[in-house]
């Protein structure tokens, strides 16, 4: 029997009301439960209504998303939140303090809402993925849920010989990633010796604010990366928004090389993308570590980069916040632990050590 995922849809817009809820009754596994025009309204219809997900306006009177959301928290810790956010400067900051304050993602709102056809369209595209990889482990059919089928047991990679000591440190992370990385990287020492690649799924302007934030507090220098950059130890380069990120290695010094080619696992940047390159330059001399996400974007790339010789770490599915990602490579079978977050950074440095 199917268990229908229910949505309390919060927005003080009536028309963003209006295309999220005909979003998701396109989709049958879904059921719009209750709407709410402020941050008030949602606390209340939470605890009334006990939905599965909340779709979260961050702008709104009385009580604005942000305090919503905290509140919120304080009564259900494990809730999925979904923020909607503007492809602005605010809105970046905006989402990313929701991120820190327990969001567990975001969409952004369509930026011309004039053609209705196309705004449902484009909040169907991106919600109705998240809602279903957020919820279909806590419901017990939903249809088309891959992740409330039964997982086949995780199978850790066996011991071999090393590559030798990883040179380069890479990461890939989605849903839940932004936190994931807040976590991760002030917990790495300055003298970690490597340099430090990241793929994190996020538009432009997003990835600027997040590694200036998580440069405020890491002892590694963390900065979104250009195109030319030279890759150095005690550095941490974030992949720009819309942008893959490559390696090149010329005359002894590797550089970053951006470009806007297409878009794999539907994405861009990709973390395959960054692993393919990096086994290029590096071979097995690689330390790799997939942290939360959806998806199976590293997939493919771990399986290079193992085969290589490379060591591949992933995040469990207790500590993600969607455990596709690291779920895919750990089922696999590439990787060599498969660790809750909180281990991961002493994992990394001992690794490098």
């Amino acid at each position: 029997m199917t268990t229908r995922i229910r949505v309390l849809v919060v927005d003080d817009s009536a028309l963003v009301r209006r295309l999220v809820t005909t979003a998701l009754a396109e989709a049958s596994d879904l059921e719009v439960v209750g709407v709410a025009k402020d941050g008030v309204e949602a606390v209340e219809q939470v605890a009334a209504l006990a939905p599965d997900v909340v779709t979260m306006d961050i702008e709104m009177p009385r009580l604005d998303g942000l305090g919503a959301l905290t509140e919120i928290r304080a009564t259900h810790p494990r809730l999925p939140v979904i923020m909607f956010s503007t492809l602005t400067e605010r809105g970046a900051a905006a989402t990313l303090d929701a991120l820190s304050r327990g969001a567990s993602d975001y969409v952004t709102k369509p930026s011309n809402t004039g053609r209705i056809a196309d705004g449902i369209a484009a909040i169907r595209d991106q919600l109705v993925p998240r809602i279903r990889a957020l919820v279909g482990m806590r419901k017990l059919a939903p249809a088309g849920g891959r992740d409330a089928v039964r997982r086949p047991p995780v199978t850790v990679a066996p011991a071999r010989a090393s590559a030798g000591r990883p040179d380069v440190l890479l990461i890939g992370c989605s849903t839940g990633g932004p936190d994931a990385l807040a976590r991760l990287l002030p917990r790495l020492p300055a003298t970690l010796g490597v340099p430090v690649l990241v793929v994190q799924h996020m538009p432009a302007l997003f990835t600027t604010m997040l590694a200036e934030r998580l440069d405020r507090d890491a002892a590694l220098t963390v900065r979104e990366a250009a195109d030319g950059d030279a890759v150095r130890a005690g550095e941490v380069l974030i992949a720009p928004g819309d942008f893959h990120l490559r390696l090149r290695s010329s005359a002894g010094q590797v550089r970053v090389a951006l470009d806007q080619g297409p878009q794999e696992n539907f994405c861009r940047p990709a973390v395959d993308v960054l692993f393919r390159s990096a086994a290029e330059v590096y071979g097995g001399r690689a330390l790799v570590t997939v942290l939360t996400g959806m998806g199976q974007d590293g997939l493919e790339g771990a399986r290079v980069l193992s085969a290589a010789g490379a060591t591949v770490l992933a995040q469990d599915e207790a500590t993600s916040v969607v455990w596709g990602m690291p779920g895919a490579v750990s089922m696999a079978g590439l990787a060599q632990d498969v660790l809750p977050l909180e281990e991961l950074p002493a994992r990394i440095t001992r690794a490098l050590s």
